[in-house]
């Protein structure tokens, strides 16, 4: 029997624990996060671990519902005490979980715990944590960097002033670069209730007037570029489906200023708008040499209560099971007969749409980058190591892992580095199997090159930082 989550957890031969030597020494690029860079600057330490490790995490909330924790002790008003109280109890039923995994690569990682967490450990592990935050090296920029963190990419809003990205970027004393994200949603969300309240919200960003379609496309390409100057290199998009219905410029205009004079519209008028302005700023993203993630799948705020009482992002989105073979080809091919397709990362919410995407990125391949068109990491509830050994697996039996661009946090925790040694020991793990089933020759300098270039190198050549 292997000791609980030692040196070598996950790796279960020889070459797989000499390529995790390699691979944990690689810095790391997070290309997809949601810390806040205000946050960062500020760069104020955290007074527990209740409040360091359970502020924000949906993961972890999601859990604690499900063991029938109260919300009081998740969201609400409970101390820190007692919601840490309340995690510790509900861990021991996350077997198989990868949060089990990750709460303890955490506990180790930054505070030398071994110990699982549990009810009867509690007390032990709350007091030697925060006796350890009261130390010292636990501010925002003293974790990132203690996880070897050379570039991570944030979520912002196109109204966003990036006041906090200013201010990081003229910071020469933190060394590690942190990049705005260009994360148009709510743009393209012209069927939410809120759209003509954000359309006056991005014009006053923007310093100009949003009267019709043609001045919408003019604020966005204004702040592609704004954001490009803050060093932007990658978009993102959440995509619960994949949009593709043309229409001519006429016809977005009209269904524009019908939404904003207050009347709705049916579902084939959002997708053709929605058509228009992502091809729109693909143009930009290509100009401005941003690559574009497209996570596709989620089907978000599903209870209408919860979503009322706490907003977006509080545990309540799962997988829808939409059709996206044939939308996304047609979107992709639109873009490349018009000479404007980004770099593109396919995120698969649903291991369904594996296959699908992993083979839709081979039809538009070219030689301006290396895997120009990116079967991205495993997702959300996909970060697990059945789902990442599955897209692995996947991407190497369809395409080339070899240039595979790595993993992301994809999170709102500063303590969720370690779910990149997650990735890096899976990823070892199955190169390692290859090597010593025969399927691929033992020879250390070509393996070691791939898992240096999957962990750090592919992402920096991709991003071109």
């Amino acid at each position: 029997m292997n000791k609980f989550m030692n040196e070598d957890f996950l790796l279960e031969t020889v070459t797989a624990k000499k390529l995790f030597g390699i691979a944990s020494q690689q810095p790391i690029f997070d290309y997809h996060c949601h810390l806040s860079p205000k946050e960062i600057y500020e760069n104020k330490p955290f007074q527990d671990i209740a409040q360091l490790w359970l502020g924000g995490d949906h993961y972890k909330w999601r859990v604690m519902r499900g063991c029938g924790v109260d919300e009081k002790y998740i969201t609400g008003d409970g101390s820190g005490y007692e919601k840490f109280k309340a995690w510790a109890e509900t861990i021991p039923c996350c077997i198989g979980n990868p949060l089990y995994h990750w709460t303890h690569l955490e506990l180790q990682r930054f505070f030398g715990i071994d110990t699982p967490l549990s009810p009867k450990t509690a007390d032990e592990i709350w007091n030697v944590a925060n006796a350890k935050i009261a130390e010292g090296g636990f501010t925002p920029r003293e974790i990132i960097k203690g996880c070897n963190v050379a570039v991570l990419c944030t979520t912002d809003d196109p109204a966003d002033s990036l006041k906090y990205h200013k201010l990081l970027a003229q910071d020469r004393s933190f060394g590690v670069r942190v990049l705005p994200a260009f994360r148009p949603d709510k743009a393209l969300g012209i069927e939410a209730p809120g759209f003509s309240g954000y359309i006056r919200e991005l014009a006053k960003t923007a310093g100009m007037e949003i009267g019709n379609y043609e001045q919408l496309k003019v604020a966005l390409s204004r702040r592609v570029a704004f954001f490009a100057e803050l060093g932007c290199v990658a978009s993102d998009h959440s995509l619960p489906y994949v949009p593709y219905c043309a229409a001519g410029a006429a016809e977005i205009d009209f269904i524009f200023q019908k939404v904003l004079s207050g009347s709705t519209l049916n579902a084939t008028d959002a997708e053709k708008y929605k058509t228009s302005l992502l091809t729109h700023l693909c143009e930009e993203y290509t100009k401005h040499h941003i690559a574009m993630e497209l996570h596709i799948g989620a089907l978000r705020n599903n209870n209408t209560e919860m979503y009322r009482k706490l907003g977006p992002d509080t545990g309540y989105d799962s997988m829808d099971d939409k059709r996206i073979a044939e939308p996304l080809s047609r979107l992709l091919d639109s873009l490349e007969r018009k000479g404007i397709l980004p770099k593109t990362i396919l995120f698969s919410f649903h291991p369904k749409d594996n296959y699908v995407l992993a083979s839709m990125a081979g039809n538009f391949q070219s030689g301006e980058a290396a895997g120009k068109i990116q079967f991205g990491p495993a997702w959300w509830m996909n970060d697990h190591i059945d789902g990442m050994t599955r897209q692995i697996t996947d991407l190497a039996n369809l395409g080339v892992l070899g240039k595979f661009i790595g993993m992301v946090t994809d999170s709102r925790s500063f303590l969720s580095y370690p779910r990149h040694e997650y990735f890096r020991r899976i990823l070892c793990r199955f190169i390692g199997n290859l090597v010593e089933s025969g399927q691929y020759p033992d020879d250390m300098d070509a393996l070691s090159e791939i898992v240096r270039s999957i962990c750090f190198e592919n992402a920096r050549n991709y991003f071109g930082i």
